[in-house]
């Protein structure tokens, strides 16, 4: 249930081995939340709509699927424009030029990346077996068992350092900087894990290339994929019920695998001892632009290709992050609103028709930060998505020397190239649950000691509390991002049961 990039990674799996497999995909295309669109009328670029980078997806899945995927490196790490001067905080992968404790903190991420990031793809580790991959390693107190903010507060000491280092413990969560609930803690680890080093690259084509790619594999492999079919019920023993057009079908399975949101598989559910998941709340807003050229930038050190070439950190020191969160905690919108952002076409330029490549245009994504989705209503989105768009661009418009509203381009009925996405457009768009980008609070890729693992689904991290049913997508124990861990655990768990 579900044709995002999970849902096609266990039909491709589940397929290869012999099983006769339909996914049901309630929109008219496969791909859920990565997918590649043309967002502006008449504009030939194809944007990543609201997934942008990969980082978490295992070679493992590429190789067994056989992925033709192409996965670009970023020469630039970040860029941070300093607030109130005209001088920024460049990170250059090539440079040895970084802030004071940078090479020492990120040696030791790499550690628990390599340590860890194997694992995925595996049975489930106990928490006593993680330490133990880790070895006698003071990182596992300050990245584990104490509050990650903690730990970035007393390694670095400048505002500006602190927040760009802290932003990965807050991207699609809402935390404070000091998260006595971890939170911040576990969203960090699956920032900092991917492929064995951290490094978050772009995907050539797209991130619809990606899953074009995983249906391709999954249709190869002889897996049935019926879009436009919305399931309605779910029995305990495996019947689903469906629509398709005007007709209501019904299929029978041994194994029901959902690429949903836990909260949204529950509802669905009969008989539900449940919940099996809470609802869930995102705190973001997602804005895409296509600028005629990169703007130019206060600070004039920097060429706008390298700042633009990485992640570009926007009002995200430490004390405005901070600042934010007790802003919308209070229900209003930070402002300003902290922001990053990714030019997917200076990696890619694919994305872009030919045309528009020799103007000069570029695609911008922007990721607004502490917007949680407590602020939006169905009442109020209109206004609130008008404000939030304001927001993003005045924040961005503050490290610039010129608007960037000025280099929107017009789409073919003369409107400025730029959307904007509140959480309740994502989950009106993705059927994602509060807009969460993750389907729900992030869990350790392992279980505490005492925690029961005693069927393949719970050992693979897909168990829900019907036996015949698992949870396949972001909402497994090692979900989130755009990783293809979900649908792969949920497969190993269906065929180790099956032996």
């Amino acid at each position: 249930m579900g044709g995002g990039h999970n849902g096609l990674v266990a039909a491709a799996y589940l397929a290869l081995a012999g099983k006769r497999v339909t996914v049901l995909e309630r929109l008219g295309q496969v791909g859920g939340a990565a997918i590649s669109a043309p967002v502006f009328e008449g504009v030939d670029a194809r944007l990543s709509r609201y997934s942008y980078l990969v980082s978490l997806l295992p070679a493992r899945v590429i190789s067994d699927l056989g992925l033709d995927i192409t996965l670009a490196r970023r020469r630039y790490s970040s860029y941070t424009p300093e607030p109130g001067s005209e001088r920024g905080l460049l990170i250059d992968n090539e440079s040895a030029d970084v802030p004071a404790g940078w090479n020492e903190f990120y040696a030791g991420t790499g550690r628990f990346a390599r340590a860890l990031f194997p694992t995925v793809t595996e049975p489930l580790l106990t928490r006593t077996e993680a330490r133990r991959a880790l070895g006698d390693d003071p990182l596992w107190k300050a990245l584990v068992e104490r509050p990650i903010g903690e730990t970035i507060a007393s390694t670095f000491q400048d505002d500006l350092v602190r927040g760009v280092v802290l932003t990965d413990a807050l991207i699609g969560t809402f935390a404070p900087n000091i998260d006595e609930t971890l939170a911040g803690n576990r969203c960090f680890a699956y920032h900092v894990i991917g492929g064995g080093t951290g490094d978050w690259d772009v995907p050539v084509g797209g991130m619809g290339a990606v899953t074009g790619e995983l249906a391709r594999a999954a249709l190869l492999a002889g897996a049935e994929i019926i879009t436009g079919a919305e399931v309605v019920a779910i029995t305990p023993d495996g019947e689903v019920t469906y629509r398709r057009n005007d007709d209501e079908l019904v299929l029978a399975a041994e194994w029901v695998l959902a690429n949903v949101a836990p909260s949204v598989l529950d509802g669905l559910v009969e008989t539900s001892t449940g919940p099996m998941g809470d609802r869930p709340e995102g705190a973001q807003v997602k804005v895409n632009l296509l600028v005629s050229r990169l703007p130019r930038l206060k600070d004039a050190s920097v060429d706008p290709a390298a700042a633009f070439g990485g992640t570009f950190h926007i009002n995200e020191t430490w004390s405005q992050l901070d600042t934010a969160y007790a802003a919308a905690s209070a229900g209003g919108i930070p402002d300003p609103l902290p922001c990053e952002i990714y030019c997917h076409s200076l990696t890619d330029p694919t994305i872009l028709s030919p045309e528009l490549r020799a103007t000069g245009a570029q695609t911008l994504t922007v990721f607004g930060l502490h917007v949680p989705d407590r602020l939006v209503t169905e009442a109020n989105n209109d206004e609130l998505r008008i404000r939030l768009q304001q927001a993003a661009v005045a924040s961005l418009d503050s490290v610039l020397a010129e608007p960037v509203e000025s280099l929107l381009l017009p789409d073919a009925a003369g409107n400025p190239t730029i959307e904007t996405k509140t959480t309740l457009d994502l989950e009106h768009a993705l059927g994602m649950p509060g807009g969460n980008i993750f389907h729900g609070p992030l869990a350790w890729p392992f279980v505490e000691d005492d925690a029961s693992l005693a069927t393949p689904a719970e050992r693979w991290g897909v168990a829900t509390v019907h036996s015949r049913i698992l949870v396949c997508g972001a909402g497994a124990q090692r979900g989130g991002g755009v990783s293809g861990i979900g649908g792969h655990n949920a497969a190993m768990a269906v065929l180790e049961a099956s032996h």
